[in-house]
């Protein structure tokens, strides 16, 4: 097993951290690298899309996950797939996607691995019919701070603590996931703009009734009477008739790379800090402006559909050297007035926000710390230099949390612990289990410390 010294930081760049990294290529060395934490402990770590500091452990060490990459059984009939931890969303698309499986929740980056997925109860597009990630598990291989490896199933409250838990319960060695059966690898899609942000939730609520995959962007530079203004985009697995008679003959291939260019591609050397006020504004305008009025029945590979940021590896950049703050919140349905007064302020005060997206979600998952919860999510990034930005965040958060709401704390990086307990109401059970099971903390983050849990 090697181990090096390495800075880490969240996809967001932010408040970077050093930490001894190991990288287990089994799960015998995964114990040996936990039972030789040191008293900084460890904490898992997968493929760093993570973008606040869940997956930093300053002074500690950090587990590579990476190396634990084997799928190891697939039930084709049943699509049941048992894989390790450190096998990627991706892989999991290329091998299954073929056999007529596709992932049950599929969230905006598929290079995530299924040890990330579980930890952090990732949600996708789907939300509202599927709920998150952890409800698409059957059992999971759990390494906990004793050294011992435990078989955990829903139900339990090790699970319930673990889906979500951000890695502070132990280090996901593999797991069994149930897919969904498809018929082709195409998607059929319909697309249409909404004038203001009332108009976007009444057009999204509707579509996330009709479509199985249903989600939209928001601009949030546009001003007075177009403030919210967007584009709702919702999808289903095309059938097999949809598709033109020459790819029916192989109705199930991925071709990531036979796709046309994604809707904002980036290029491969984005200057830093491209997002200014005015320049965001410019391409929001644009990018509203390019996408129809209405159109139904566009038909898009997968990739195309559900990632294409992935398509954009140098996105992360237009916030500049300083990175950016993932700020990702949700409220419930009879909150809504709580979305339109913050979508309201962040227009006001001019923010140069980009790659905001506007969703429902359903019901709530098992996990105590899942973020998803009935109701409405908005997403949004910002430059982490923007003057103020600390002070106009706790301001939101107050909001959220007074409105029974809550931010996602696998993307979070600045969160203060005073307003965890109002936006988790079972953070104190989390923390209670993890006592019991790691008393003497060999489990931990950035994340963990700053929010005491």
């Amino acid at each position: 097993m090697s181990v090096d010294t390495v800075s880490l930081t969240g996809w967001g760049r932010t408040a970077p951290t050093t930490a001894l990294r190991f990288h287990p290529r089994s799960h015998e060395e995964a114990v040996a690298a936990v039972r030789g934490c040191g008293p900084r402990g460890s904490i898992a770590r997968g493929l760093g899309r993570s973008h606040g500091d869940a997956a930093q452990n300053a002074g500690g060490s950090v587990l590579d996950m990476t190396g634990l990459d084997r799928i190891r059984t697939i039930d084709a009939g049943a699509g049941l797939v048992v894989c390790d931890a450190g096998v990627s969303l991706h892989r999991l698309m290329e091998v299954l996607l073929p056999l007529g499986w596709f992932l049950p929740v599929t969230p905006g980056s598929r290079h995530i691995t299924v040890g990330g997925a579980i930890g952090s109860d990732v949600h996708g597009h789907d939300h509202r019919t599927a709920g998150s990630f952890s409800r698409h598990v059957t059992e999971f291989a759990l390494l906990t701070a004793d050294g011992g490896v435990r078989t955990v199933r829903p139900g339990t409250p090790l699970f319930d603590a673990t889906a979500g838990g951000l890695g502070l319960t132990g280090v996901i060695l593999s797991a069994t996931l149930r897919f969904r059966p498809v018929a082709t690898s195409v998607m059929s899609v319909d697309t249409e703009r909404a004038l203001d942000l009332d108009d976007l939730m009444t057009r999204l609520a509707t579509g996330s009734r009709r479509h199985r995959y249903a989600s939209a962007w928001v601009d949030l530079t546009a001003r007075g009477r177009s403030t919210g203004r967007g584009v709702v985009t919702q999808g289903e697995h095309a059938p097999l008739h949809m598709l033109p008679a020459h790819a029916r003959r192989t109705p199930l291939a991925l071709r990531p790379s036979l796709l046309p260019a994604a809707p904002f591609p980036a290029p491969d050397l984005v200057p830093g800090g491209l997002f200014g006020r005015v320049s965001a504004a410019a391409f929001n305008e644009f990018r509203y402006r390019r996408a129809p009025r209405s159109r139904t029945g566009e038909l898009q590979r997968v990739p195309t559909f559900f990632h294409p940021l992935d398509r954009a590896p140098h996105a992360y950049r237009f916030p500049g050297r300083g990175g950016f703050v993932h700020y990702e919140f949700a409220v419930g349905d009879r909150r809504a007035e709580t979305l339109r007064r913050i979508v309201g302020r962040i227009s006001q005060r001019r923010c140069p926000a980009f790659n905001a997206a506007l969703g429902r979600f359903g019901q709530g998952g098992p996990g105590w710390l899942s973020f998803p919860e009935p109701g409405w999510s908005l997403a949004l990034d910002l430059p982490a230099a923007l003057p103020g930005l600390a002070r106009f965040l706790d301001g939101l958060d107050e909001e959220v949390a007074a409105a029974g709401g809550r931010v996602c704390l696998t993307a979070d990086s600045r969160l203060r612990p005073d307003a965890l307990a109002a936006m988790y109401p079972r953070v104190d059970a989390f923390r209670q289990l993890r006592a019991e099971w790691d008393p003497d903390g060999a489990f931990r983050s950035d994340l963990s410390r700053r929010l005491s849990l």
